[in-house]
């Protein structure tokens, strides 16, 4: 197996993740930050906008997995390569979007 397929693998699960919040917003029919906001990552972009992003998140993802090397769920290395992708993206997502949304205080009971 090739080092380099499961780089690309990481990156799919990064775009994976990319692709839920921006997506579900999108569908939803709510705003949500993008890069193509101003100013890009902090302010809001349409929810056509944010579905568009989603869906070529999406599209980028099924490349690196399908398209370089032989991805295999029943592989461990490809499932954790990817797994750490989506997870480590998920944690820098949480805490960026959090700023905005609230998500990065703690409640109280």
């Amino acid at each position: 197996m090739n080092w380099l397929w499961l780089v690309s693998y990481f990156f799919a699960g990064a775009f994976a993740e990319n692709a839920i919040p921006h997506f579900v917003s999108g569908v939803m029919g709510r705003p949500f930050q993008s890069p193509f906001a101003k100013p890009p990552g902090r302010g809001l972009s349409s929810s056509k906008v944010n579905v568009i992003w989603g869906f070529a998140n999406i599209v980028v993802a099924y490349l690196l997995l399908a398209q370089v090397g032989s991805f295999d769920w029943r592989t461990t290395n490809h499932v954790v390569a990817f797994g750490l992708g989506l997870l480590l993206k998920g944690i820098g997502s949480a805490h960026q979007f959090g700023k905005f949304n609230e998500g990065n205080l703690p409640t109280s009971a």
